[in-house]
């Protein structure tokens, strides 16, 4: 789960980070009177989307005076941004945050996230602040370090010195960035972040570090541990459909493709994607229904992979082992009863109730395709929409 750059500065904060002061608002109105609590010569406006980029889209205006941000907000709220993360649809800007200026000396990068490889915690840092860190890994890649960190309690000086040695501070700066590295890390830890970004992660003249702009994300998995996280959540920032496939336990990603994918288990979705892209074909979604899935939760995955208006047809995929294909094809039946199905689904069943799952469908009278093995599936569901 993804938050907010202001709901991610606060957080910090509350862990003993430093931010610039600032308040956020979802009108205009709202916001020029939370500003009159700040105590700057400068206003930076900064749209408030999921995704990053927004500068360069115009999404981050510094202002000298009320007025001016009166102004700028009027023309930012609503607005829709296109940046490299948000695709070419954009996304439509619904809430504001101003905050004071800082007196920025020097700039940097610091990100923190779960290695899975090493089961260790990764923090990258770069002198390169302010950029994008993909940028700086094709043209510099000596100016970015990684450090992987034993995952305790507690993350070590020696570790936070290491961390930081790239940025080349003196002693009373690398005292505060030491304290900042812990208060980042104790944040991670204790709310169970997936990853942390920084971009950028400045030095002021008094030297001090600040966190400029923050990113934060949560293990989804883990998010019933923290009712706090989870009120963070702002539903207007994700697909409405991964919204309803959330509501029932589904396991759903929205592709570029136009095969529609129904499939028990990630592992055998990822193979049932890579399969339809081997015969000439591109999936359409991620739908994992998981091993124990009921008839309704069957029903609603199919109507909503058939509600996206891009889908030529549907592979049904299916390895019965907790999950029965009896209960596949009944979700199946009841999903067509409510929706008008008028293009080609094509269904693999193997495993546990295979035999009466392909009883119920062939006695259903639904125009299906049925096929022998995986491979047969992809090679007719391509060959059905072509």
């Amino acid at each position: 789960m993804n938050i907010h750059e202001h709901q991610a500065k606060q957080l910090l904060k509350k862990y003993g980070a430093l931010v610039p002061e600032g308040v956020f608002a979802l009108t205009v109105d709202e916001l020029l009177e939370k500003v009159k609590s700040l105590k700057t010569k400068k206003y930076v406006l900064k749209a408030q989307i999921h995704a990053g980029g927004r500068g360069k889209a115009g999404g981050v205006k510094i202002l000298d005076t009320i007025e001016e941000l009166a102004t700028a907000a009027k023309e930012l709220l609503g607005k829709t941004l296109t940046t490299h993360q948000t695709g070419p649809e954009g996304r439509e800007v619904k809430r504001l945050y101003v905050e004071e200026s800082s007196n920025i000396d020097k700039e940097f990068y610091l990100s923190c996230l779960v290695d899975r490889a090493s089961s260790k915690i990764a923090f990258i840092s770069s002198d390169q602040g302010g950029m994008d860190i993909e940028e700086v890994a094709s043209s510099s890649p000596e100016k970015i370090i990684t450090t992987k960190v034993i995952m305790n309690n507690e993350i070590s000086d020696k570790d936070c010195d290491e961390i930081i040695k790239i940025f080349n501070l003196n002693d009373n700066a690398r005292k505060h960035a030491i304290s900042l590295i812990k208060s980042i890390y104790k944040m991670f830890i204790s709310t169970d972040a997936n990853m942390v970004e920084v971009n950028p992660l400045i030095l002021t003249k008094e030297e001090k570090l600040v966190c400029l702009d923050a990113k934060i994300n949560f293990d989804d998995n883990a998010l019933f541990k923290h009712p706090e996280i989870v009120e963070l959540r702002d539903l207007n920032e994700e697909d409405p459909i991964e919204i309803e496939a959330s509501k029932y336990g589904l396991s759903y990603i929205k592709l570029d493709g136009t095969i529609g994918c129904m499939v028990n288990g990630a592992g055998l979705a990822m193979a049932t994607m890579d399969i339809i892209k081997l015969y000439g074909k591109e999936p359409a979604n991620f739908l994992d229904v998981g091993g124990g899935a009921s008839k309704e939760k069957v029903s609603a995955a199919l109507k909503i992979i058939l509600s996206e208006k891009n889908i030529e047809g549907v592979l049904i995929n299916i390895f019965g082992g907790i999950m029965r294909c009896d209960v596949l094809a009944q979700g199946v039946i009841d999903a067509a009863k409510e929706i008008n199905i008028k293009i080609p689904i094509v269904v693999r069943l193997a495993g546990t109730n295979f035999k009466e799952g392909k009883k119920i469908l062939d006695d259903s009278g639904l125009k299906l395709i049925s096929a022998e093995n995986l491979d047969d599936a992809a090679k007719k569901i391509v060959k059905v929409i072509k």
